[in-house]
Parts: C-alpha cells; structure tokens; sequence
C-alpha cells in the first residue's frame, strides 16, 4: 500500500496568536479547540489496457499530406487529397475582360523541414476536378472513384523537398512553394461565372455546388518521401487595362489569389497504410502500441470505482478531494525513420471520442484531456482530473461507459493573448487527428501511476 498522510496542526498558529495577545487571566485561550487535518495520498491504483485497431480518422485540418513512404519497423504508408475551396467574395473586373486572363496557378506552401524521408526523391502528382460533392463526415480511408474523371486531368507535375537551386531569398524565407500551372480555360471559367451570376461566389455552398466542386491531387508516382503542405490556393494572373490622363490606354499585369483552402470547407487527407509485421506481432502479443495517422489506438480502463471506494472507506466527517493525477510512461519503437511517440495525446471517453471530434470539441477535463509528451521523463502527464472525479463521485451506477478511455494522438493549435495588467493567456482552439507525421508509441501502463490526494479534517473538542 503506497497510502501516505500527513498530518497538519489547522489552528495552531492561532492558538500561539491568541496567547502571546493575552495579557489577563481570561478563560478565552482554553475554550478554544484545535482542529487537525490529515492529507492522504494514494497511488495504490493500477491499469491495464490493449490496442484497438484505428482504421479512420477524421482529420478536420488545414494540413494537406502528400506522398509515399516504406519504413522499416514502421510500415507503408501514402497519401493524397481532396479539398473544396473557399472562394474570394469578389473578382477583379475593371479594366479585365475573359481575354485578359493569362493563367492559373495552384500554389501549395510547405514550410522548410516539414517532410519526412528524402528531400532530393522526384515525386509525381496528377491533379484533377471534382465532378461530385465530397461526403460530410469524410474520413481518411475516402476512396475518390466515382468522384473525378480519369481522363480528364488538368495538371502534372514532379517536385521535390529541397532548396537546392533556389535563390538565396528564397532559402532564407520560412516556406517555399510548390506550384503547378492550371488550364488558363479554368480560370476563364471562373471570372464568366463570377461576371454572370457573383453571388455564387458570396459562400462556400454556392460556389462548390454551382462552379467549383474542388479538386483530387493524386501520387502519379515515386516513393520515399511524405511532404506536408500547410496552405493551399489558386492564383489568377492577368491583364488590366488602365485609362490615363491623356486618354491613352496602359495595360498592367496583376496576380490575385482568388481561392484557398480555409476551415470552412473540406479538405481531406486520403490514407493508406500497411503496418510492418513487426508492429502486428507486437500489438498480438498483448503489447500497448499507438500508431499514427491511421494504424492503432489504445483503449483502457480507468479505475474510478476503485479510486472511489478507497476515498469512501478511508474519508471522514469532512473530507476534501484535492487532485487526481495520471503519468503514463511511453517508450519509441526501433523504425527506420526514429518515428517516435505522438507529441500529444488525447485522452477520451471511448463512447465520447466520435462526438468530440465530430463536433470540433475541446477537452473538457471531464472527458476528455490533453497532455503534451514529455521527452525528459518519457510520459504524458495528465494533470487536471479531479473535476473527472467529481461528477462521479456521487453516481450510484458507474458503468464501462463512464471510465472506458482511448489513447490517442492529436495536435492541438493554441492562441496567445496578452494583457496589460493579467500578461499571457494560452487558449487552446483546436484539437484535431495527428497527420503531421508518422509516430509510433508503446505505452507502459505497468509504470503508469496514478495519485489521488485528498483530506480529511478532524475536530477535536
């Protein structure tokens, strides 16, 4: 039994008060009665828990994954994707005719560094156009037939990861594009439907379902490298004719990104992935594993009912819970690539988890928790579950429902606002599927520590 308590005068630095300021023989200080108060903390508790398969996630994110990998100790992983685009409220028409539209472009930022395998491997996609609206939910196993036509492609190209070549500018900026040449008859298109009917361009549903349904950008080929691009658009160029003083017309050539990939609408990471042998024969052999994006989580249950009844047989007349902790320890798994444990975790009531992301929910601290992985102590650190406690502690039937938990990895976006009297304020604002990379974890849950501390007062008269 790892039960500790601690014991704590509560009035005696009052009674010394009291008695330094007594200067007569007045019966005060002796009818006074001294509380103590004793502080338990009880990590007798244990878990245990077994990977689920996670064949789908609902990624809900700006982040768009392109590529093919082969990594040993890891598995095959690839993916494409589908998007709508948020169109511009308005078109540049004075001066612009359909004929003075040049080309198009889509242009696909991806911050230095954020790929994974070989930044040199030429890679391949083929870009084509919705014929379909995309499903809402849409999740990372979406098959695209049925939703493009084959044979109508409007671009190819290859690209690679490096800055090789570029102009030292370029190097130095924070991302660097990848762009690929539309047909100019596509952005004709646009500005006629825009110069014939503009409120379809007023909102997302106007635009997808009347001019634009979106795009599918597909591996045509290569293996290698995964490339995460994190802002996507089309960009118009073209000619505007100007009238100056002297009556003369002047033509200039402008650019304007007219349409982008925004919250709003749908995007969606297409995944495919094919685990090592190795990752299956360790989660058959009862071994915890997390994988990501797609692959595995981990479902486990959390002894609520056991915290409950330590705390009902041990507590007193007045009793307080302070905090209820949990550490789990994780481990990295040998791979080709050193994927390693998920920079986040969530943790969520297994009948909640389809409704939190669903919904776009944030952790609540009731069912659902972040913790960031903590690579000094090697453990995700669930911190803040007493209020978790509290809505059951007075339940009469705590059902699996109640204490049924999944692991499993998420990026979390924050904001920061600062004050002049109160500083800095963090807000988390979105918890969505971690795409980003390939991570692999192995949970311990034989390590894994909880600790509840609450108190008890003792009157004595």
């Amino acid at each position: 039994m790892k039960i500790k308590s601690i014991f704590a005068s509560a009035l005696a630095l009052t009674a010394i008060t009291f008695a330094a300021c007594n200067d007569n023989d007045s019966p005060i200080g002796s009818s006074l009665t001294e509380d103590s108060i004793t502080i338990t903390v009880d990590s007798t508790f244990t878990v245990t828990g077994h990977s689920i398969a996670n064949s789908a996630v609902q990624s809900r994110t700006l982040l768009q994954l392109l590529g093919r990998i082969d990594a040993k100790g890891y598995g095959s992983l690839s993916s494409d994707v589908v998007t709508q685009f948020m169109p511009s409220v308005s078109l540049d028409t004075t001066g612009v005719t359909v004929n003075s539209i040049d080309s198009l472009k889509l242009m696909m930022a991806v911050y230095h560094g954020n790929f994974v395998g070989d930044s040199i491997t030429p890679m391949g996609i083929d870009i084509y156009r919705l014929n379909r609206n995309l499903p809402s939910p849409i999740y990372s196993d979406f098959n695209p037939e049925g939703y493009f036509d084959p044979s109508d492609k409007l671009a190819s190209t290859v690209y690679n990861a490096s800055t090789l070549g570029e102009s030292d500018s370029l190097k130095l900026a924070a991302y660097h594009t990848l762009s690929v040449k539309l047909p100019r008859e596509l952005a004709q298109e646009f500005f006629t439907a825009y110069k014939t009917n503009p409120a379809n361009f007023a909102s997302p549903t106007a635009f997808i379902n009347n001019v634009f349904k979106g795009l599918y950008i597909h591996n045509s080929y290569g293996s290698g490298r995964l490339t995460l691009v994190s802002t996507t658009m089309m960009r118009a160029y073209y000619r505007r004719t100007i009238k100056k003083e002297d009556g003369t017309d002047s033509i200039q050539s402008t650019m304007a990104n007219y349409f982008a990939v925004t919250p709003e609408i749908i995007t969606n990471n297409n995944i495919g992935l094919k685990l090592a042998p190795a990752v299956t024969e360790m989660v058959n052999n009862g071994d915890n594993i997390v994988v990501s994006p797609t692959g595995y989580d981990v479902e486990f249950a959390f002894p609520v009912k056991d915290i409950i009844s330590s705390y009902r047989a041990h507590k007193g007349n007045e009793s307080a819970i302070n905090t209820l902790t949990f550490s789990i320890p994780a481990d990295s798994i040998p791979n080709e690539f050193a994927f390693g444990p998920a920079p986040c975790m969530l943790m969520v009531l297994k009948s909640k988890k389809a409704e939190f992301f669903q919904n776009n929910s944030l952790p609540d601290n009731v069912t659902s928790f972040t913790a960031d992985y903590n690579s000094t102590s090697g453990c995700y650190n669930f911190g803040a579950m007493r209020e978790y406690l509290m809505s059951l502690i007075d339940k009469d039937d705590i059902t699996p429902d109640d204490y049924t938990f999944v692991l499993t990895p998420v990026k979390v976006d924050t904001e920061t606002n600062s004050d002049y009297y109160y500083g800095s304020t963090t807000t988390v604002t979105s918890v969505t599927p971690y795409i980003s990379a390939p991570t692999l974890t192995k949970i311990s849950f034989d390590k894994a520590k909880i600790k509840f501390t609450y108190s008890n007062q003792m009157i004595n008269y």
